[in-house]
């Protein structure tokens, strides 16, 4: 019996001779994420990793013959259109879209993620200008989601300036109204060291600020392609839209991270990042950690939740965090590394070199050290030792140790590192991230201290000592792709452990 043919995501674009952008892009990244890919080419190029230097426009009759061919056969589960050359081709693609999903707009339309390609990275013109009105008019309001980069975006809303995130916003919002159901403007070209996308979602007015490190590479050739049918190819698969942007995201990092050099100019990402036969990428200079990069990375909605977003976190920031959350916190916290001084005591007794042995004591000794950092903080607030001794223990934090605890105990080593990684890495993250943040409030704050600590050098020596672990660990021992997806399960539980463990005493307001 045949086996259940994958999710089907059709890629409306230009063909680049030189394989890294356009259908060539697409069709790569369709397949390595696991979804079947179709094309309708609408124009050919002679391009390299040097620019573009000539362009082709296909028949629109043609284009539309394409289209109906492949969806009245196969059919779609998702679209994503790129470069579209021209306002012939842009309306015979909407008229055959509309023809086709009768009536135009309705649910019988399948998701559709527009890259409005304009102008290449040589400076190459890709949309005709003229053609602009024709994109706005007829093919916008056929979209789920358009993805302008900053220098489309500004065409798209005619907006002057996007300097910043708020810009971006503003951006995002004034293209919408043209129709689409939300716009993701992505902020690779801003001169920050983060990289901001940000989505608007029409129907709730809703915005979401994706962030991501600034991967430092010359090969980014056909970023932007990549990422939109990543994100068409994760609809497909059942995503919802900011799971798939996210997912999308990740991929295009990992990806970059994973590029190579070929030709003479901007190479391409490595499309097939997904899919090599190598579970875990080798340290490099673009990415020394792999190990701990992927499991971040393979977790970043949930990282991102307990680094970045939630509510406790945030009152720390600007100090208007209740004091009685606060107090809860930390005599839990204080419970927690009771516990988790155990545990890496254990990691120490499952260790078989001295040196693994003595890096496991060191961490224990900061963690002895930590836990008075907390003790003092509180006696600074009235509260004495005798209370914190007598804390009861909660039901989150009891969860939590048990979990790793049982993890370390039944399980491999790496396992047991793995599952206390989130609460070493993280806190180094929240600690620098509060600390180097311009908007953390430093005056007044009362939470500052605990702020400066958590950034401090004896915190971070004791991040950067834990992280070297997993690296060496991985690095003698290959993972296997079945290896690495168990390692990821652990993270995933033990970051979403954590977030619960802000949001118990968050909870008590």
């Amino acid at each position: 019996m045949a086996s259940p043919p994958p999710p089907k995501t059709l890629t409306i674009a230009g063909s680049d001779s030189g394989g890294g952008a356009g259908i060539q892009a697409d069709l790569k990244t369709f397949t390595a994420l696991g979804t079947y890919g179709l094309s309708v080419i609408t124009a050919l190029t002679s391009q390299n990793t040097l620019g573009v230097d000539g362009v082709v426009a296909v028949n629109p009759p043609f284009v539309s013959k394409q289209l109906r061919a492949v969806i009245d056969d196969i059919g779609v589960d998702t679209i994503k259109i790129g470069m579209l050359h021209n306002h012939h081709i842009i309306e015979a693609v909407a008229e055959t879209l509309t023809a086709l999903f009768p009536p135009a707009g309705s649910s019988k339309l399948p998701p559709i993620v527009l890259d409005p390609v304009m102008i290449s990275t040589s400076e190459h013109v890709l949309l005709d200008p003229s053609s602009l009105p024709a994109l706005k008019t007829h093919l916008l309001p056929l979209c789920t989601l358009v993805t302008p980069n900053i220098a489309e975006a500004k065409k798209l809303s005619s907006l002057e300036r996007i300097d910043s995130v708020e810009d971006m916003k503003a951006a995002a919002k004034k293209i919408s109204e043209l129709g689409s159901h939300a716009v993701l403007v992505k902020g690779g070209h801003l001169d920050e060291r983060q990289v901001y996308d940000v989505l608007y979602e029409t129907a709730n007015g809703e915005y979401t600020v994706f962030e991501h490190p600034r991967i430092h590479t010359k090969n980014t050739h056909g970023t932007g392609c990549t990422q939109s049918s990543a994100i068409a190819a994760f609809l497909s698969k059942g995503n919802s839209l900011r799971e798939a942007i996210q997912l999308a995201t990740d991929y295009v990092q990992a990806a970059l991270l994973a590029s190579f050099d070929i030709g003479h100019g901007s190479g391409p990402l490595n499309h097939l990042v997904a899919i090599l036969p190598r579970a875990l990428a080798a340290p490099s200079d673009l990415d020394p950690h792999p190990f701990t990069s992927y499991l971040i990375r393979s977790c970043a909605v949930d990282w991102t939740m307990y680094t970045r977003k939630h509510p406790f976190i945030l009152g720390l920031k600007d100090g208007t965090l209740p004091r009685e959350s606060f107090i809860h916190f930390l005599k839990q916290d204080y419970i927690f590394l009771t516990h988790y001084a155990r545990i890496h005591a254990l990691a120490a007794y499952k260790s078989f070199s001295m040196e693994e042995i003595d890096a496991a004591t060191d961490i224990v000794k900061h963690i002895v050290r930590e836990s008075k950092h907390h003790i003092a903080f509180c006696q600074s607030w009235g509260i004495s030792l005798e209370e914190f001794h007598s804390t009861p223990e909660s039901g989150h934090t009891v969860a939590y140790t048990r979990y790793v605890l049982d993890t370390g105990v039944s399980n491999s080593l790496l396992a047991l590192r793995v599952a206390t990684a989130p609460c070493l890495l993280g806190y180094g993250d929240v600690g620098t991230w509060l600390h180097d943040d311009p908007g953390t409030k430093r005056e007044g704050n009362a939470y500052w201290p605990w702020i400066e600590g958590y950034a401090g050098e004896d915190f971070q020596k004791a991040v950067r000592k834990g992280r070297d672990l997993l690296e060496e660990s991985v690095k003698a021992n290959p993972l296997s792709p079945a290896q690495l997806a168990e390692m990821v399960n652990i993270f995933r539980k033990a970051t979403r452990l954590e977030v619960g463990f802000w949001e118990q005493s968050w909870s008590l307001q």
